[in-house]
């Protein structure tokens, strides 16, 4: 079993890396369909995995000086997100509480981002044929984050296609200036995440084997991740980018049916 969690850990990372979506928006769905822990452990683990490699994605690239982070836009999205995804997780709290069975919830969470993925899709695909914005207001830039980080923490994935896509349209950026600003937006927000179930006392019962793997198979996935970004152009990037949401999106088909069926 542990070899599933480990290679899931470190091909999500990797393609995350790469794209700037972290890798929770991989994980999450793929652990959900095999379905061997609960909807809070998974999205515990996948929130650590994903904290490890972007905290080492976005140190090396400061540490190197090739970071493209645009700090004054980033970091306001980074604020807002933590602030949203307290919302997001009580809200998805609640819900857990309303459920008659608790894999409803995670029908929910599979119904959401098949949707919020089909729509991220789309947009990328037009995206050369839409009006960008220019976003300076760091207020907005707030707003911006809270909706995202919201989201993100509701669906366990921490933001990725979403933080990509509001990346594009908001602030203009190109494809890998918009990936790493992403990771960077993820770090924060999901580390706000992981110290406030600290805090609280809120961690699910999981196997520190486990978790402890998951992170360093991430690591390494990001590491690998790194070194192919580098020869990629922006269209192969945006290419996969593309490929991955269509196969997110059949894997969350597949969840949504085993939990109705």
């Amino acid at each position: 079993m542990e070899i599933v969690f480990f290679a899931v850990a470190m091909l999500a990372c990797l393609i995350g890396k790469i794209c700037g979506i972290g890798g929770g928006v991989i994980i999450k769905p793929v652990l959900d369909a095999y379905g061997l822990l609960s909807v809070e452990a998974i999205n515990y683990l996948s929130g650590c995995t994903v904290f490890g490699m972007c905290l080492l994605s976005v140190c090396r690239g400061f540490l190197r000086g090739k970071s493209q982070i645009a700090l004054k836009t980033s970091t306001p999205l980074a604020v807002g997100a933590a602030m949203g995804g307290v919302f997001g997780k009580s809200v998805f709290s609640l819900l857990q509480q309303e459920m008659k069975v608790p894999e409803q919830a995670g029908a929910v969470q599979a119904s959401l981002l098949f949707v919020i993925t089909l729509l991220t899709l789309f947009y990328t695909v037009r995206k050369d044929g839409i009006v960008t914005l220019h976003v300076k207001s760091g207020v907005v830039s707030i707003m911006i984050g809270a909706v995202l980080g919201a989201l993100g923490s509701f669906l366990g994935i921490g933001g990725g296609p979403m933080n990509i896509a509001a990346l594009y349209f908001f602030y203009s950026m190109s494809t890998k200036e918009a990936a790493q600003n992403s990771l960077y937006i993820i770090f924060i927000s999901q580390g706000a995440g992981l110290l406030r179930e600290l805090f609280l006392g809120s961690i699910p019962d999981v196997s520190m084997y486990i978790l402890a793997g998951m992170i360093l198979f991430g690591i390494i996935g990001g590491a690998l991740g790194s070194r192919i970004n580098f020869y990629l152009s922006e269209r192969a990037v945006q290419r996969l980018f593309e490929g991955l949401l269509i196969l997110i999106m059949c894997i969350n088909v597949y969840n949504i049916s085993a939990i109705i069926f």
